[in-house]
């Protein structure tokens, strides 16, 4: 038994699901025994399809929240699927009505995470207060015939009143995204009106590849060095707190004239070795 999958359409998916009979209460047991005993996966799958429908019911109830009915039943369908692996039959309740609570779980959790890149729900009272807020607003609004007060959505709920209107402020403002079109054409978008006086990613790649070229060049006239001058161009040319040329004469127990020496016949070289620099390296004071 193979599950179905969300790949075509969602009503050619519903009609599939529809096809796996509802389990009785002794079928389940048998079906679920057999899976937490011998991890029997075809009783596990068994478990799972004939319960998919109700995973489509409950994704519906979080249809208002923008979010594709397809993403959210592919969701609720994963905590279906955790909540067979941690269900015991032993305890005398129906698998749906423990599956229940992991599938509204993943749907909320997917919602939650989808709607925004900044986090909007990072307490667990943050999270309910973030699904029940639009139910308070609309019974209220049933009630009274107008748009509820702060206060009178924080007294129905039970909560703070500054926690609904920052609650409300966060689902009032959705992230925004550059591409989205703004013109009746459809061509110009928020990205078309934003100025950068930086490089255009061309310019930047050529910088980028002769950069690395440089770096490649730098390396292979340096290896034409001897070990002296390599030292020097290292620790006179390229450091940021260059040495002087007496520590480098103490270090190689010459004069100081004659690592002045060294260093101009190792810069030398290294003009040579490098065409493009078009003049040799200024040399350093002492």
């Amino acid at each position: 038994m193979e599950l179905p999958t969300l790949t075509g359409t969602l009503d050619r998916y519903i009609s599939e699901i529809n096809q796996f009979e509802l389990l009785t209460p002794e079928e389940e047991f048998r079906l679920a025994v057999r899976f937490r005993k011998f991890n029997d996966m075809e009783a596990a799958q068994h478990l799972v399809v004939s319960n998919l429908r109700f995973v489509v019911k409950i994704a519906h109830e979080y249809r208002n929240y923008g979010m594709k009915l397809a993403d959210l039943i592919q969701e609720g369908n994963i905590g279906l699927m955790h909540a067979v692996k941690k269900f015991d039959p032993y305890r005398g309740y129906r698998l749906i009505s423990y599956a229940v609570w992991w599938i509204r779980a993943y749907i909320q959790n997917y919602i939650i995470k989808t709607w925004s890149v900044v986090k909007i729900g990072t307490t667990q009272a943050q999270r309910k207060l973030f699904f029940k807020l639009g139910q308070a607003k609309k019974k209220l609004e049933a009630l009274s015939q107008k748009n509820p007060e702060f206060a009178e959505i924080a007294e129905s709920l039970g909560v703070k009143e500054i926690d609904i209107e920052q609650m409300d402020m966060r689902l009032s403002h959705r992230d925004l995204s550059l591409d989205a079109t703004i013109s009746d054409d459809g061509e110009a978008s928020h990205l078309d009106y934003l100025t950068y006086d930086g490089d255009n990613q061309e310019i930047s790649l050529i910088k980028k590849e002769e950069m690395e070229l440089a770096r490649k060049n730098i390396a292979g006239a340096m290896a034409t060095l001897n070990e002296k001058e390599s030292y020097i161009i290292r620790h006179r040319v390229m450091a940021d707190n260059p040495e002087t040329l007496q520590e480098i004469g103490d270090r190689y127990r010459i004069t100081r004239e004659r690592a002045r020496q060294i260093e101009k016949q190792a810069l030398k070289k290294l003009a040579t070795a490098l065409p493009y620099l078009g003049t040799e390296p200024p040399l350093l004071g002492n």
